[in-house]
């Protein structure tokens, strides 16, 4: 091999990473209570014998109240709470519906998803929402719970607390069995939520304030969808959507055999699956819609919170269905799974997945019947044994992440001389990371091959394991619809094979002609799943394949299983497996605190730069007032929105809101400065709908004041800027 050697820069920059590293190191050593403490999550309430299980769901939305006030962390004793009477006599499902923020934090804290340093979050665009669907069949023996929620993806300890919190209310009404989680995945969104350690890191730290404000939304949507639920029905329609999806990776997908791929038209998923739910007046309720997209538009120099090109198909739909009220106040509920700007392209592939669920919705009329049943398993993914064929078997493996990880990918380029497609390791980087983590075991390295291991994350445990060990496999069915819950990121084929196993199962079984939903980034994350061909290549999503090259066959083998389960009424009979673990004490966020400042001779909310007299329709508003730091807002929610444009009403003589923060035609930045100090700037971006008149803009904070001897606290205020005209 001939010998490396290294520019003026990339020998600079691998100063900066080492040094970065060791400090690093250190702050974990500070910033850690304990190292190893562990709490198994009980989950009591599971019956040992299960009749007929419940689960049904899909990505969806529905309106709800926003939640206010924090919760603490330690469940309340159990209080079954008394279920509403259901109405029996009648044909379909008793169906819930309920919406709640989840937004978190918006700002000193990173955002999930690209794993890029210093791409913080600096203010929001539009608020996250989590959106509940609960569906029982109508005797309510059997119930299921899908939760749509605008995160990047779910993490383990996310899911564990809020079953935890709704055993709590409603006993064993609510189990693992019968609640997916799953999230949209924007890469837009605060993280700070996860446990394990390789998403602690690429978190900045655990967020109590944001994992808080996200566990209190999730489970008030799933409180308001079950006060919501009455009589329905439920309606399913399919179609092609056409110019929303590129493959990412289309050299890795013609690794793929010939004869499966002569099979396909496209190198993409194109298939959308709807469902549309009624009450029994025909009254509508919302709508469920799964599509296979990476939906990522904004990229890593947003610095907006957000819920990208999805949320904005599933905001035009709720406001196009519940005309006169404000984004996040209406009743119905909508949920779905390239322009000159990042803005822009969101807004165009957002558009197109809208147009056609909405041509989709409306034209639903098979009618969905039929019993609801569930499967659930925990599942060792680094120790499965996979029977791939009759003499042959194979293992997965301990986690490890290879070279191409620290590639990224076309919608987030990594950083350093990583690229895609590398089967050998550098001598550099291994040497690098033995001696800071030390070596990777022959036999992780053996079970990877041809993965060149970065990471042998599967063997680092301190201050916690770094990948979760146990996942989460699920099933559902509600007549001829399953849904899998995939617990993280599959490529085109392998969903397609993973789709086609499960049906052939159901069909080998008795249950002819069910439709497969692959329903992804739910209970638990564990990067991508690629096929065996695909990981022979190490492009990103190979290189992210932390089980190993058979993950995708322990899936397909597992998840059979489950299939088998239900169609054989056997679901009792499904082991358990091994509870995952709940870590207590986790690193800190590394952003600390600070007291909040004015100017001297100003105060929170001051106005420093004020709207012009007169705009034009087009035309962007742009107020700046003293500010404090959004995230204090998280903490104390006595504000449900940053801001407010408002139209002032002659005849009443009263404003009246037209738009606040999670409206897409607003803005609010943060611009942080030194000592506590900044600003906040609120833009109105004008619609071509807007009414002449006189209107103005408020502003809606919380800053954290800490006077000599006393404890902190965090005081709201509010301001106002001058009135402008648009004409």
């Amino acid at each position: 091999m001939a010998k490396r050697t290294f520019s003026t820069l990339e020998t600079f920059l691998i100063f900066i990473l080492v040094l970065m590293t060791a400090v690093t190191v250190a702050l974990l050593s500070l910033l850690f209570i304990t190292s190893g403490t562990t709490e198994n999550h009980k989950d009591s309430s599971f019956p040992s014998t299960q009749s007929s299980p419940a689960t049904q769901s899909s990505t969806a939305s529905q309106g709800s109240t926003i939640t206010s006030g924090s919760t603490t962390t330690q469940a309340p004793p159990v209080i079954s709470t008394p279920e509403p009477p259901l109405f029996q006599n009648f044909s379909g499902y008793h169906i819930g519906v309920g919406r709640a923020d989840c937004t978190g934090q918006v700002a000193d804290i990173n955002l999930m998803g690209y794993g890029k340093t210093g791409q913080n979050a600096r203010g929001i665009l539009t608020r996250l929402y989590s959106r509940a669907f609960i569906m029982a069949e109508p005797d309510g023996s059997n119930r299921v719970v899908f939760v749509s929620i605008d995160i990047g993806m779910v993490s383990q300890r996310l899911r564990l607390e809020v079953l935890n919190r709704l055993q709590s209310k409603y006993g064993s009404l609510y189990r693992r069995d019968n609640i997916i989680l799953s999230g949209t995945h924007t890469h837009s969104g605060p993280a700070g939520f996860f446990q394990y350690t390789m998403f602690v890191i690429a978190s900045e730290g655990f967020s109590n304030r944001t994992f808080e404000y996200m566990v209190t939304g999730i489970v008030k949507s799933i409180e308001t969808a079950h006060k919501n639920m009455k009589p329905g029905k439920i309606f399913i329609n399919k179609g092609i959507v056409e110019g929303a999806q590129i493959n990412r990776s289309p050299s890795s997908y013609l690794q793929n055999p010939e004869s499966e791929r002569a099979r396909y038209s496209s190198n993409t998923d194109k298939e959308m699956v709807v469902l549309k739910m009624e009450d029994l007046n025909g009254a509508e309720l919302g709508l469920l819609s799964w599509f296979a997209i990476h939906p990522v538009s904004m990229n890593n120099s947003n610095h907006l919170v957000n819920s990208d090109n999805m949320g904005y198909a599933s905001y035009l739909f709720e406001q196009e269905k519940n005309k006169g009220y404000l984004p996040g106040q209406s009743s119905m509920c909508i949920a779905m799974g390239p322009g000159e700007d990042m803005l822009n392209s969101t807004q165009i592939i957002g558009r197109i997945i809208y147009q056609r669920a909405k041509e989709l919705y409306a034209s639903a009329s098979q009618e969905v019947t039929g019993p609801l049943a569930a499967a659930h398993q925990w599942v060792n993914m680094t120790d499965v044994t996979v029977q791939l064929n009759s003499t042959h078997t194979a293992k997965t493996c301990k986690p490890a992440l290879g070279y191409s990880f620290a590639a990224g990918t076309i919608d987030g380029f990594g950083n350093f001389n990583f690229t895609q497609g590398t089967t050998v390791g550098d001598p550099f980087w291994d040497s690098l990371r033995d001696q800071i983590l030390g070596k990777p075991s022959a036999e992780i390295k053996e079970c990877h091959k041809p993965k060149p291991i970065l990471l042998h994350t599967g063997e680092l445990t301190k201050p916690h394991p770094w990948h979760p060990d146990i996942v989460d496999v699920q099933i559902i069915t509600i007549g001829s619809l399953a849904i899998t819950a995939i617990p993280g990121e599959l490529t085109t084929m392998s969903g397609r094979r993973l789709r086609e196993a499960v049906q052939t199962e159901f069909a080998t079984n008795g249950m002819q002609n069910m439709t497969i939903v692959i329903s992804g980034l739910c209970n638990v994350y564990t990067h991508y799943i690629t096929t065996f061909e695909e990981y022979q290549a190490q492009r990103y999503e190979a290189a992210s394949t932390i089980y190993g090259p058979h993950t995708l066959s322990a899936y397909i083998q597992l998840f059979r299983g489950l299939v088998k389960a239900i169609a054989t009424d056997t679901v009792a009979n499904l082991s358990r497996g091994p509870e995952p673990p709940f870590f207590k004490q986790l690193i800190a966020p590394l952003i600390p605190n600070v007291v909040d400042r004015a100017p001297t001779g100003k105060t929170f909310g001051d106005v420093l730069q004020p709207a012009k007299p007169t705009y034009r329709v087009g035309e962007v508003v742009e107020v700046t007032f003293v500010g404090a730091n959004p995230k204090n807002s998280a903490e104390n929610r006595t504000h449900q929105t940053f801001l407010t444009v408002e139209k002032y009403e002659a005849a009443s003589a009263t404003w009246q809101i037209v738009h606040n923060d999670a409206s897409w035609e607003t803005r609010f930045y943060w611009h942080k400065g030194l000592l506590g100090h900044s600003n906040a700037t609120i833009q109105w971006y004008i619609p071509d709908t807007a009414q002449p008149g006189i209107y103005r803009i408020r502003y809606f904070g919380h800053n954290q004041k800490k006077d000599f001897l006393k404890p902190v606290v965090i005081l709201p205020f509010e301001s106002t800027s001058s009135t402008f005209e648009v004409v």
